[in-house]
């Protein structure tokens, strides 16, 4: 009774954790969808669709860190398992964990592959005229019976997929990257739902490299390079609108005798009345920053952002750095492309893999800094799509702005998002490996006692040893988050890939951001395709 009471205890306050970052996710969600969302053109469905989205991909995340906690929280730091923790209780812990990643990536295959294309082709449909909500609703329905088949089709491979690892000499190295495979299980039901989720997360990682790798070198930079001043685009911008009126005055003087524009004049004078347009609207934003106590606000704080910006880049070469020894660590020592680099052990340790175990010893530091590290993907991924928007190759289809963002660009977004934090999982195996296979746990080695006239003694001993590769399978408990990772060696192969790809965008970014000159406080506030209406409810989040 009294193990099982402290069993309770122990998984019940991994748990509590997990509720709470639960609370503050939905919290902070709502907050950032409505930060965004186009004042006009909010919908009510389409809003709370975007909020769960985020909510649902960053709850996943956030059961990383509660996995790692509740199989460390297991042993104790001699390397003993606690009294409570026999191999029922174990099993108990890890199938609770388990389940809530059934749960979890159930509920992201529904909304990627029905909910999500449902509401956005619906909200697709009513920007056309003459339709009415049963035609939107059988349009919505037949394109999203298309992103179900290819959910059925991801399904079926996952099912009946062979998972075989491929066979290289009888080693030991070999059979314990084949037990890493079988041991989360070999159920089709799984297997299925591993493939379909690895397939996103793999989408994710594109996404990454496009855009958390660029955002990663943007945010910082221009935080530290700051705004233009307000007052002196507003006269750049006049003496723009002066020179424009005077060619539309010279293009008009030569019809005053009632003679028409040749085709050639009458092309320019429209092309440089909507440039006049376009610059007064410039004018009349850059007129209301000017006079906004915001922009006060925000140069007294410029120092502070100066700090932000140099502490965003630091940790921005921290994880890269991280990155790149751990890529190198598996280019080097891993068991090859055919396991998916699966690594043995770390040979090659980073700042991250080193200063994770240590913080766990001190609960909650560890789950803090991870919680930390996803929350600054997502911010250094929305500063890369804000600055290079939303393209299909090379189609711009939407831009994200605060205020200004309509219900098919919010959804588009907040799914790129959900990708991202899914591929954020692994970005964290990547930096610390040996953290997210075992967290903080030890194991027991047999030590042989060495006397004092150097003649090697009878007396036992045995020596705690931090977890790894070498462990006896049933002195070290394997994270699920591990295990979910590493189901399909081909998509880790692709992962590892991955890795190179984002560190090289990260580094063309830091070169481009460095090249670019400071931005413009309205910038992406006004642009050709924006109607005169949307100056009726000017952004103040300049600066």
């Amino acid at each position: 009774m009294a193990a099982a009471a402290a069993a309770s205890s122990e998984l019940l306050m991994g748990w509590c954790l997990f509720g709470l970052s639960l609370l503050t996710i939905l919290a902070f969600c709502w907050v950032y969808v409505r930060k965004y969302q186009s004042r006009r053109e909010s919908e009510v469905i389409s809003t709370i669709t975007a909020i769960f989205a985020l909510a649902i991909a960053l709850i996943t995340a956030a059961l990383l860190p509660v996995d790692i906690f509740l199989v460390s929280y297991m042993k104790n730091q001699n390397g003993t398992f606690k009294e409570w923790a026999d191999a029922n209780v174990t099993r108990q812990i890890e199938d609770t964990v388990l389940y809530g990643y059934y749960t979890l990536y159930s509920i992201i295959l529904f909304s990627v592959f029905l909910w999500i294309p449902f509401v956005y082709f619906y909200y697709e449909e009513k920007d056309e005229d003459d339709t009415s909500t049963c035609s939107q609703f059988q349009t919505a329905l037949k394109y999203t019976l298309g992103f179900l088949m290819v959910c059925a089709v991801l399904l079926l491979i996952g099912a009946f997929i062979p998972l075989d690892v491929p066979q290289k000499r009888n080693s030991t190295e070999w059979e314990k990257v084949k037990f890493l495979f079988e041991e989360l299980g070999s159920s089709h039901g799984l297997a299925a739902l591993s493939f379909s989720i690895s397939s996103l997360t793999l989408i994710g990682m594109l996404a990454a490299v496009t855009y958390t790798a660029y955002g990663m070198s943007a945010l910082p930079l221009n935080l530290i390079k700051g705004t233009r001043s307000p007052t002196y685009e507003r006269l750049e911008n006049t003496e723009d609108i002066e020179e424009v009126e005077q060619h539309i005055l010279r293009i008009k003087s030569k019809c005053k005798d009632g003679r028409p524009l040749p085709t050639r004049d009458r092309r320019n004078l429209q092309q440089l009345e909507e440039k006049l347009r376009i610059l007064r609207r410039r004018e009349r934003h850059l007129e209301f920053i000017e006079k906004s106590c915001w922009t006060k606000f925000c140069g007294a704080m410029r120092p502070l952002k100066i700090i932000w910006g140099v502490f965003f880049i630091l940790v921005a070469l921290l994880f890269t750095i991280s990155l790149f020894l751990s890529n190198l660590d598996k280019a080097l020592h891993s068991a090859g492309i055919n396991s998916g680099f699966i690594i043995l052990g770390t040979n090659l340790t980073n700042p991250l893999n080193m200063l994770l175990p240590v913080l766990q010893t001190v609960f909650p530091l560890d789950y803090i800094l991870i919680t930390t590290i996803i929350m600054y993907f997502i911010f250094t991924s929305m500063a890369g799509i804000r600055n290079m928007g939303i393209w299909f190759f090379w189609i711009r289809l939407y831009k994200i702005r605060r205020g200004k963002t309509r219900p098919q660009a919010l959804l588009f977004l907040c799914m790129i998002l959900l990708l991202i934090v899914l591929h954020t999982s692994y970005m964290i195996y990547s930096l610390a490996p040996q953290y997210v296979m075992y967290g903080s746990q030890k194991y027991l080695v047999q030590h042989n006692m060495t006397l004092v006239d150097g003649q090697p003694g009878n007396v036992t001993t045995y020596v705690p040893k931090v977890c790894d590769a070498d462990a006896p399978e049933d002195q070290c408990t394997i994270t699920r988050t591990y295990l979910f990772l590493h189901k399909f060696w081909f998509f880790s192969a692709a992962y590892y890939f991955g890795n190179w790809a984002f560190i090289a965008v990260f580094l063309i970014g830091l070169i481009v951001s460095c090249c670019k000159g400071k931005k413009s406080v309205i910038e992406g506030e006004v642009d050709e395709d924006d109607s005169d209406i949307s100056d009726d409810e000017p952004c103040v989040y300049y600066g």
